[in-house]
């Protein structure tokens, strides 16, 4: 999960930049589960869920940043707008219906 601040003003931006991520993760071994934005209210406040089958798969997808053309072009959209303020990354694992405790 990414937790983002956002600028209000830019959250045409903050879509795009979503989107572009979004398909990203998609094309690149994950699931994009969508970006989620304030639908009601004032919030700066905007989170991305995705999921990657595995570390190793997750670590290949993140060796492309500031690499690949594709990460850089969809990271100038975030740093050319400023429609993020800051971020935070957090790894979470669900808990299911049939999990055994501590599976991961």
């Amino acid at each position: 999960m990414v937790r983002y601040v956002t600028d209000p003003a830019k959250t045409e931006a903050f879509e795009r930049f979503g989107r572009r991520w979004t398909e990203l993760v998609d094309a690149h071994g994950g699931t994009h589960h969508g970006c989620f934005l304030p639908a009601e209210g004032a919030s700066d406040e905007a989170l991305a869920l995705f999921s990657f089958p595995g570390l190793a798969a997750y670590e290949r997808y993140r060796a492309l940043f500031g690499r690949a053309p594709a990460f850089v072009e969809a990271d100038r959209i975030r740093d050319e707008s400023g429609c993020v303020l800051r971020h935070e990354r957090t790894f979470m694992r669900p808990t299911l219906p049939g999990d055994p405790p501590g599976d991961g």
